[in-house]
C-alpha cells in the first residue's frame, strides 16, 4: 500500500539546555495563526495551521514552562504498520531468569521486564493476556490505563498494566477517525488485530489448543510470557501518524518501559535519521535505557531496509520448520503442491477455467488473467475454478478471490512464484502455487477437452528442512544512511506466524471472526526478538539497552536445521548479511553471551559526527545544541557488534571493545572469515581477562588485495573460549588497493 504523505510539520521545542549553541534555535513564523488542537503527555501540543494555502499542518510543542524554544522542525508522515511454533523452533530450552538452564520457559516464571508495543491497540479479552500467576504491577511501572470506548479499567491487569490511546496527530491529517467508514473503537481496544498479534507474540501467556480455523493447532505462547505488557495505540486503519507514534514514544519511554517493540515503518527509501520520527523518538528512548526493537520492512529488495538507525535493533523475517500445504488435484489424478491458509472443502471436482480464457468483452485477455475487478465474464466462470496470475508483487491476493466469488466461481489456483510460500488468505477455496506447477497445470489445460480439479483444505506439515530461510518479502541492505552498519541486525520468525487476533478484525481474516490469526512480515518477527529481548533483560537487569542487543546480535545462528547455510526464498538462493543481519535469532545463547559490545549516546553523537552530521541535523536529533569536536573518528568505528567499512581504500584500522560477562577469568582467540579479496589482521591476537566486567579493545586492520568493483564482499570474526562464540559480521565494499 502507497502511503499518502499530507505537508504535516512537527515542531519539537523544549527548553533549551547548556550555554554553548553551534546554531540559534528554529523561529516560529506567524506565531498568532496557529489554533491549538489539545495537549498530550509531557506539554506536547498540537497545533494547525488555518490558512487555506498552507493545508492542515500539524505541530507537536514541547514546552518547558519555565523556559522555551523551537528546538526542530521535521516534516510528520504516515507510517504504515508492517505463535504455536515459532518459540517451539527458537528454544529447544531457555534459561530462566534465576539462571536455571535446560527448561522450557513457562508461564510461571514471573519477570518484571515491561514490554512497551506501539501498535494498533489490543484486544484485552484473549487467553494470551490472562495474568494468572502475575503478581502485582511493578512499581516502578508509572504508565497509566487510559479508559475509552469499550476498554475499561477492567481491561487492564496484570499483564496488560498499561493502556494509552493516541488519533490527534492521524485525525489533523487524515480527518476524523467517523470518516474513514470503518470500524473503530476510540480507545486502545484494537480493532485491525496487527497490535493484538504483535503484543501477544512478544509477551502472550499460554493459551491451549489455539488455531486459525483448525490450521497450526497447538499450544500458542509468547516469548516472554512472563513479561509485562503496555500498550500505546498510535495506528488507526493500519496507519500512524509521526505526532501520535512521538506521542506514544514520549509516554512509554516515561512511564518505565524496559522495551518498545515497533513493527511499523516508513516506506523506503529511508532518507536520514535527524527528519524521521521514528529515529528521533528512538533516539530519546534508547537515552533513557529502553531497547527499541523495530521491524526491517516488507519490501524485499536490497537497499530498502528501513529504521536503521544503530540505536534501533532492525529486525528481518525468516520461516520457520512448518508449511501450510493446500494441494490441487487435477482430474488425471495428478497433484500440484500448493500453499494457502484454506479451510474450505470443494467437496468434488469442478471445471477449470484460466482467468485469461474468460474476458469481458472490453477487456483484454492478458488483463483478464489477474482477475481484478470488472475483467472477468461471470457467465464463463460460475461453478469453475478460475486460474489467476499475480501482475505486481504488492497486489492484494484476498482481493483476486473475491472478484472470483463476486462472478460466480467456486475456486481459484493462483499463480505466485515469488510469494508461494507466504500463506495467503481467500474467501473461497483456494491455493497458491509455484511456477513448475503452473507449466504443468498449462499442459493439462491445453491437453484435456473438458478439465477439471479440486482443491484441498490445508494441512499443517511439521519437521520441514531447510529452515529457517529468509522470507522473500523481509526488506534488505545495505542502509542508504549509513552503509557502514550493518542493517538489518537480526532476523526472526516471521512467516505464516500464528497468535492472538481481534475478532472484530474480520478484513485481515478474509473476512472471518477469529481469535487466532496467522499473517506474515517483519511485524511478526519483531516482537519474537522483542520476548527474546525481554528474557535478556530479566537474566541481566543492569545490562543497557546496547548490551542486550549486542547478546542478542554475536549470538545468533547462520545454520538452518540441515545444518547449511541459511537461503533466502523463493529459489534458495544464498544470503548475506544483508538479508539476516548477524544471524537467526537465537535466545537460549543470547542470554548467556560471554562477551558484549556497548555504547552509549556521547558515542552516537561521535558517529554521526564522523558521518557527517551537521549542528542543526544534531539538533533536530537531540533536541540540543553540539559542535562536533575537530578530529572526526571515522563512523566505523562505533562500537557496534558488527563491523561495515562502506569506502574500504588500502588499508583501514578499525577498533571494538567488549566487555566480559561470561567467565570470570578466561581467554580468547579469534577465528576469521576472509572476505573475498581482503586480508585481514588483528591485534591482540588473544583477549584475556580476569574477571567479569573487564573491558577489552581489539583492532581489525583490513586491507585491500583486490577490489571488489563496487559491492560488498562478507566475512566474519568469531571470537572464542571454547565455551562462547562471539560473532561479528564483516560487510566492506573494496573500492581500491591504494
Amino acid at each position: 500500500m502507497k502511503m499518502h504523505v499530507r505537508p504535516l510539520f512537527t515542531i519539537i521545542a523544549r527548553a533549551l539546555e547548556g550555554s554553548r549553541l553551534c546554531s540559534h534555535p528554529n523561529k516560529l513564523t506567524s506565531s498568532q495563526r496557529w489554533q491549538q488542537l489539545g495537549s498530550g503527555p509531557d506539554q506536547i501540543k498540537l497545533y494547525t495551521d488555518p490558512d487555506p494555502e498552507r493545508k492542515r499542518l500539524t505541530i507537536i510543542f514541547h514546552a518547558i514552562p519555565e523556559r522555551s524554544g523551537v528546538i526542530s522542525v521535521i516534516e510528520s508522515k504516515t507510517n504504515q504498520v508492517h505463535t504455536t511454533r515459532s518459540w517451539d523452533f527458537l528454544e529447544p530450552g531457555i534459561v530462566h531468569p534465576g539462571g536455571l538452564a535446560g527448561n522450557s520457559y513457562s508461564d510461571n516464571d514471573v519477570i518484571d521486564v515491561v514490554i512497551g508495543v506501539i501498535d494498533t491497540g489490543v484486544w484485552p479479552e484473549s487467553k494470551m493476556f490472562n495474568d494468572f500467576g502475575l503478581g502485582p504491577v511493578p512499581k516502578r511501572f508509572k504508565g497509566e490505563c487510559v479508559t475509552g470506548e469499550r476498554f475499561t479499567l477492567a481491561n487492564c491487569n496484570r499483564k496488560i498494566i498499561g493502556a494509552r490511546y493516541y488519533s490527534q496527530g492521524f485525525e489533523a491529517e487524515n480527518g476524523p477517525l467517523e470518516s474513514h467508514g470503518e470500524l473503530f473503537f476510540r480507545s486502545a481496544r484494537d480493532t485491525d488485530g496487527h497490535g493484538t498479534h504483535t503484543a501477544s507474540t512478544a509477551a502472550g501467556k499460554s493459551a491451549v489448543n489455539a488455531s486459525y480455523l483448525g490450521i497450526a493447532t497447538g499450544t500458542a505462547r509468547g516469548g516472554a510470557p512472563g513479561a509485562r505488557l503496555a500498550i500505546y495505540k498510535a495506528c488507526w486503519f493500519n496507519q500512524c501518524s509521526d505526532a501520535d507514534l512521538l506521542a506514544a514514544f514520549d509516554d512509554a519511554a516515561r512511564d518505565g518501559v524496559d522495551i518498545i517493540s515497533l513493527s511499523v515503518g516508513p516506506t523506503p527509501p529511508q532518507h536520514d535519521f535527524f527528519n524521521d520520527a521514528i529515529s528521533i523518538a528512538a533516539f530519546h528512548a534508547f537515552r533513557k535505557g529502553v531497547l527499541v526493537s523495530a521491524s526491517a520492512g516488507n519490501s524485499g529488495l536490497p537497499g530498502t531496509v528501513i529504521n536503521v538507525a544503530p540505536w534501533i535493533l532492525t529486525v528481518g523475517a525468516s520461516s520457520i520448520d512448518r508449511i501450510f500445504v493446500s494441494d490441487v488435484v487435477l482430474g488425471n489424478d495428478k497433484i500440484l503442491k500448493g500453499q494457502a491458509l484454506n479451510p474450505l472443502d470443494l467437496k468434488g471436482f469442478y471445471g477449470v477455467i484460466p482467468g485469461s480464457a474468460a474476458p469481458l468483452p472490453t477487456i483484454p485477455a492478458a488483463n483478464a488473467s489477474f482477475c481484478k475487478s470488472n475483467t472477468l465474464e461471470p457467465k464463463l466462470i460460475a461453478g469453475k475454478i478460475v486460474v489467476c496470475t499475480i501482475e505486481k508483487i504488492t497486489e492484494n491476493r484476498t482481493a483476486k478471490s473475491e472478484v472470483v466469488k463476486e462472478g460466480g466461481g467456486v475456486g481459484m489456483i493462483l499463480v505466485d512464484p515469488i510469494a508461494k510460500d507466504v500463506g495467503f488468505q481467500f474467501v473461497i477455496p483456494a491455493t497458491v502455487i509455484g511456477q513448475e506447477e503452473a507449466l504443468e497445470l498449462q499442459t493439462y489445460l491445453s491437453t484435456e477437452k473438458n478439465p477439471v480439479a479440486t482443491i484441498y483444505p490445508t494441512s499443517t506439515i511439521l519437521n520441514v528442512k531447510p529452515a529457517p530461510k529468509m522470507a522473500v518479502f523481509s526488506s534488505a541492505g545495505p542502509s542508504i544512511i549509513s552503509p557502514d552498519v550493518i542493517k538489518p541486525d537480526i532476523t526472526a520468525p516471521g512467516l505464516n506466524i500464528l497468535a492472538a487476533w481481534s475478532p472484530v478484525a474480520t478484513k485481515g481474516a478474509a473476512g472471518r471472526s477469529v481469535n487466532f490469526n496467522i499473517i506474515s512480515g517483519t511485524s511478526m518477527s519483531c516482537p519474537h526478538v522483542s520476548g527474546a529481548a525481554a528474557l535478556v533483560k530479566a537474566n541481566h537487569p543492569s545490562w543497557s539497552a546496547m548490551a542486550v542487543k549486542s547478546a542478542l546480535m554475536t549470538t545468533a545462528t547462520r545454520l538452518d536445521n540441515t545444518k547449511g547455510s541459511i537461503l533466502r526464498d523463493p529459489q534458495g538462493s544464498s544470503t548475506s548479511p544483508f538479508d539476516l543481519g548477524s544471524g537467526h535469532l537465537n535466545p537460549l545463547a543470547a542470554i548467556d553471551p560471554g562477551l558484549v559490545y556497548d555504547f552509549d549516546t556521547k558515542d552516537i553523537i561521535t558517529f554521526l559526527c564522523g558521518s557527517g552530521a551537521t549542528p542543526e541535523q544534531l539538533q533536530n536529533l537531540t533536541g540540543e545544541a553540539i559542535c562536533c569536536k575537530i578530529g572526526l573518528v571515522e563512523a566505523y568505528n562505533l562500537n557496534y557488534p558488527s563491523i561495515g567499512v562502506a569506502n574500504l581504500r588500502g588499508r583501514v584500522s578499525v577498533y571494538r571493545t567488549v566487555t566480559n560477562y561470561g567467565t570470570s577469568r578466561s581467554t580468547y582467540l579469534p577465528s576469521v572469515e576472509l572476505p573475498w579479496g581482503v586480508q585481514i589482521s588483528i591485534a591482540p591476537s588473544k583477549l584475556k581477562f580476569s574477571h567479569i566486567g573487564e573491558k577489552q579493545t581489539f583492532r581489525v586492520d583490513l586491507t585491500v588485495k583486490k577490489p571488489s568493483n563496487g559491492s560488498f564482499v562478507f566475512g566474519s570474526i568469531t571470537w572464542s573460549d571454547g565455551k562462547y562464540q562471539v560473532f561479528t559480521p564483516i560487510a566492506v565494499n573494496a573500492t581500491s588497493i591504494y
